[in-house]
């Protein structure tokens, strides 16, 4: 298993390693020994799985006063899956990164909590995975907007997205309360 941290602090690419053969593959999607060698120590507590088609671009969520860490990966299809540090007082507050995952690589993304996250697809349908390390509590989401210029995450879209009407109405990080932020702990 290769781990590379991305340009934000904390955010994760992990690189399973893949055993192919001429009958078809063997990964191990999650061991916990090995994963937390590379820092992700938190139990998960919720498995989620979405299908979704091309356009469909579904962010930027996080929660709190409940953050939820994420270990991403497609199962079947291609994303763009990005992660913005919304956590106030951090020296990235804004700040996104992003990794292209697929049914090919196998790749996964860490998207610690505080962050927030959010993916668009790019194949004809994808096959989304998160484990999450705490439970989804529909009181404690909020959400960025999606296309928040200040943030400024460059979407590989042609067309405008597919969006849900609680995406359409996300609000810039700029105009959102400090107080709903998760705080940077340094």
């Amino acid at each position: 298993m290769k781990v590379t941290e991305l340009s934000l602090p904390g955010v994760l690419l992990v690189e399973p390693k893949v055993h192919g053969d001429a009958r078809g593959f063997f990964v191990e999607l999650f061991h916990q020994g090995r994963y937390a060698e590379h820092g992700i120590v938190e139990p998960f507590v919720q498995d989620n799985l979405s299908l979704s088609r091309r356009g469909v671009l579904r962010g930027l969520h996080f929660q709190n006063p409940t953050p939820q860490g994420k270990l991403v990966s497609v199962l079947s299809g291609e994303v763009f899956d990005v992660a913005v540090d919304v956590r106030r007082d951090s020296p990235t507050f804004g700040k996104w990164t992003a990794a292209i995952l697929n049914e090919q690589n196998k790749h996964q993304l860490w998207v610690p909590g505080g962050f927030a996250h959010g993916f668009v697809v790019l194949s004809e349908q994808a096959l989304f995975a998160y484990k999450c390390t705490n439970l989804y509590r529909p009181e404690a989401e909020h959400v960025i907007l999606w296309s928040d210029p200040a943030i400024g995450i460059e979407w590989p879209l042609k067309e405008p997205p597919s969006l849900s009407a609680r995406d359409r109405a996300g609000v810039p990080l700029a105009e959102f309360p400090a107080e709903k932020l998760p705080r940077f702990v340094g």
